[in-house]
Formats: C-alpha cells, structure tokens, sequence
C-alpha cells in the first residue's frame, strides 16, 4: 500500500510523534472530467494535509473528440497531448500509472493490477491505495453489441494508442495502393456507426488523402480512397436535427462517402464487413456503433452497475450504494427526476460532471450534509465535417435545440469547444498561451503526421 503518511513532530523524549495520515481523494480515469478534476481538487487543497491522487493507465491525456484526428493523422497528438507527470507537479496531485482492478471497499483501497512492460515482465506489482473519497472517471469504451468477428478484425478509437494504430495502417494501405500497377485500385475503408465519431473520421479520411499527394505519394489522392460509412438507424447523427443531419450526409456523399443507413451489421470477417443487406468489402474496418463502460466495472466492488457496466449514480454523482464513492463522466449512468433517458455520454457532460463533483468533494471533507445535485445543461451538439463543413445545435435544452448553424459560425464555435477544454485543465493563463501556441503550429507544422 502507498505511504501517505506525513511527520508531524516528535515527543519531549526524542520519540518520533505517530503519523498523521492525509486526507487522500483518489481519482481513477484522466479523461475531460478526471484531469478537469484532480487540478481543481490540487489547487484547492493543496500537498500539506491532503493527498489528490490520479491513477491512469496512459502516460499522457488527449481530448477524446480529437482522435479522429490522430487516427486520420491530421493532428500530431504529441503537440496537444499532456503530460500527467508534469501537470500533476503543477497543480499539487500525485500520478499513478496503472489500471484499475477492483475496489476493496471495507478497507476502502482500490486495487491496482501490476505493471508489465512490452516484453510481459512485470515492472510494479499488484498494490494497493488508500482512499477516503474515491472518484471514477474511467470513460467508457466501444459496445460491439456481440456481433461476430468484431473484437478480430475491427479497429477502435478509445485511445490515444488505437488512434495511432489506424494511422499507421492507413499510410501503409495507401502507400500499397500509390503503387499499384492497376490504377482501379482502392483503399477501402468501413466505418460502423453514423454518430459523431464515425462521421468525422470519414470526413477526415478525405482530407489527409486529399494531402499525402504533397508528401511522396505523388499517384494518390481522393479519388483512390473508398469509405462507407453504415449506420443501423434511419439516419446518421441522431443526436441533432434531422435537417442537420441531412445537410452532413449530403456533405459526405459529395465526398464520396458511401452511407448506408437501415444496415445492420451481421458478421465481420477479414476483409469484409457483411450485413442485411449485402458485404462491403474492407481493408480498414473501425467500429464506432456505440459504447459501454469498462469490464472492470461489472459489478466492481459489488457496486450497482447496469447491462452496459456503467455505474449507477445518485443526483449527487455519488454510487447508489456507497457514498465514499462518486462516479462522473461516460462510466456514469444517471437518469435526471423526470427524464427518461440516461445523460448522454459526451465531453460537456463529463465537464459538468467534474464541477459538480468538486464542489460536493469539498462539501463531503468539510463535514456538510448538503450537497448540490448535478443538473445537465444541454449546450447542443456540434459535428466537425474537417475543413470542409461543420453543423450542428446549440442551447439543446434551452431552446429545444432549434438553433442550427452550420458553415463558418459553426467551425468556429467547434474549435471554440476544445479552447475551453484547455482552459478547464490548465488554467486561464496558460491555457490562452497554449491556444496562441496552437495557432502558430498550424503554420509552422506540416498538414499531416506522417510517422
């Protein structure tokens, strides 16, 4: 277990004083949410009596809704990634590299499984930390629904690291394709799911091929480059107005995206992706049809989860069975009084979810019976279309969501989303730094990432 003891003096014979344990918030995830946080729980409180902990299985935080744009190599993940080691030395926490295993909650400690390195030798033993208040914000990943031949020859984008991959095989497709002797030769890309995340990337995908012609692929481009997209609904974008929808999948098909609604997925097999209504054959497969919390939080700690491992919550984002432990963000299922669906997994809602949290912590340490419960603020939906168009609506719940823009206003305010971001996990000051920063690589910095 962690020492998280701290001296606090010595007796009159020259005995050391018994330790005074720190008040320890543990926070597992460093999602939006998590890292948004574990700098408000450090900067509040600082090092000298408590003790705010992350524990995360990566090295480094990037804003989920940007990994598309890794996966497409649009963006260098490596300029906009964070640091936990060196942002935690900033705002006043301590970071743990490891994943969650279980939850002892008698002795409330939370297990973490051993560290391996690449070669499979374990670098840190199974141990265990402390904790007085426990939050987890570990996200959720992607629902393959049970289909066959998915978790085979299916790609994802839940991390930084299967974005990365993606990546690497789209060069390497296209690299085959450039050269080719047939000039009929495609590479054929399948998307599974019409949300958000399978809509941007197809858009993307057009992009980067628009420019690897300017970065040694002289024979390729656009045109040598076969994207379906399938969605088992009646329409892609689901989440915003269905003329906003129509207006994105118009915007694909003259792309070239090929978008196949009313199609459910049966099997995937190397090389094909077969459903109801035909086989499209795939070189690339990506499967963003939806998601489900981690398979480490089924029944975890005996805790109250649903179907889809997600951790049930009371308004005030504490677990509906113990209140030392509080869950915010995609892992987090929550239906407000008088809703009848469950808070939509998205990066606003786990922002909304960490203030909240914050200021219930701080209620919960003080010794406060009181606590404010979450309120969902619907601020709409916006889809990034690359450089070619953005649509979506804002003030959902406001104004029932009737506001749509689409075009430059749109564009705008979706960059705007991650600018906040950045603001919310480092600070006003070094966040507008960071985003005047930005700014000049998109000058400096080639179109796309290569390696």
């Amino acid at each position: 277990m962690l020492d998280t003891t701290k001296a606090v003096g010595v007796y009159a014979s020259g005995t050391p004083a018994p330790r005074k344990l720190k008040t320890q918030i543990v926070v597992v995830g460093g999602g939006a949410g998590g890292l948004e946080l574990v700098r408000k729980l450090g900067a509040h409180y600082g090092r000298e009596d408590f003790d705010i902990i992350l524990v995360e299985r990566n090295h480094t935080h990037i804003w989920k809704p940007l990994l598309h744009e890794v996966a497409a190599g649009s963006l260098d993940a490596n300029l906009d990634e964070v640091g936990y080691r060196g942002h935690g030395h900033r705002w006043g926490y301590r970071f743990f590299l490891g994943n969650l295993e279980s939850i002892d909650r008698e002795s409330r400690q939370v297990v973490i499984a051993p560290i391996l390195d690449d070669d499979g030798s374990e670098l840190i033993g199974r141990h265990r930390i402390r904790y007085d208040w426990l939050v987890l914000a570990i996200g959720a990943v992607s629902n393959d629904f049970g289909t066959p031949g998915v978790r085979q020859h299916c790609m994802f984008l839940d991390s930084r690291r299967q974005a990365d991959r993606f990546r690497q095989k789209l060069l390497d497709h296209c690299l085959r394709v450039s050269r080719a002797e047939s000039a009929a030769a495609k590479v054929e890309i399948a998307i599974v799911g019409g949300g958000a995340t399978g809509v941007e990337l197809a858009a993307e995908l057009f992009n980067a091929a628009a420019a690897l012609k300017h970065y040694g692929l002289e024979v390729f481009d656009e045109s040598r480059l076969r994207v379906t997209l399938v969605e088992a609904g009646p329409r892609i974008l689901p989440a915003l107005p269905e003329k906003l929808a129509e207006a994105a999948k118009s915007e694909l098909e003259n792309l070239g995206v090929h978008v196949a609604v009313n199609t459910k997925v049966i099997e995937v097999r190397a090389g094909e992706v077969v459903t109801d209504a035909g086989i499209i054959p795939a070189d690339l497969k990506i499967w963003a049809a939806g998601v489900r919390g981690p398979d480490v939080l089924k029944d975890i700690g005996g805790l109250e989860t649903t179907r889809s491992n997600q951790l049930v919550v009371s308004p005030t984002l504490q677990t509906s069975r113990d209140e030392r432990i509080l869950a915010i963000g995609d892992c987090a299922f929550f239906v407000a009084p008088g809703e009848t669906k469950p808070i939509p997994p998205r990066a606003q809602a786990a922002h909304q979810m960490a203030a909240t949290a914050f200021t219930n912590i701080k209620a919960l340490v003080a010794g406060k019976r009181e606590l404010t419960p979450f309120v969902y603020q619907d601020k709409g939906s916006l889809v990034s279309l690359s450089r070619y168009s953005t649509v979506g609506s804002l003030m959902g719940n406001l104004i029932g969501g009737r506001m749509a823009i689409e075009g430059r206003l749109a564009r705008i305010v979706y960059i705007s989303l991650y600018r906040m971001h950045l603001v919310a996990i480092h600070g006003w000051f070094r966040g507008l730094a960071l985003i005047a920063i930005g700014h000049v690589n998109q000058v400096i910095r080639p179109r796309l990432k290569l390696h």
